[in-house]
């Protein structure tokens, strides 16, 4: 999985870069195939946000999230990520079609 991290009046610093790629890891360990995500950091007023756009074949996955901290708002981001794989891979699962010759029943 490739990750891209880009700061909105932000400074990506080393930690910070590390820190969204250990983050996100687990979500590639969904996917067989390449996917890609795109993660921007910026300050909205007081509050840290995060957002990150993941590019799977056929679709792409999108999730937003804020907090106190940057590293507080890329441990929720990353929540919300893995909950949204997940279910866009039982979502294909239950839309998988039958094998040839199976009528079900």
């Amino acid at each position: 999985m490739r990750i891209e991290t880009f700061g909105k009046d932000v400074e990506v610093t080393p930690a910070l870069q590390s820190y969204v790629e250990e983050k996100l890891a687990r979500i590639g360990k969904h996917f067989d195939q390449h996917c890609e995500t795109r993660v921007t950091l910026k300050l909205q007023k007081t509050e840290h946000h995060v957002d990150a756009s993941v590019n799977i074949p056929g679709q792409t996955l999108h999730a937003e999230a804020g907090g106190q901290t940057m590293y507080a708002a890329i441990d929720l981001l990353a929540d919300k990520l893995d909950r949204l794989v997940i279910k866009h891979k039982e979502k294909k699962q239950q839309h998988a079609p039958l094998p040839v010759g199976d009528n079900g029943g």
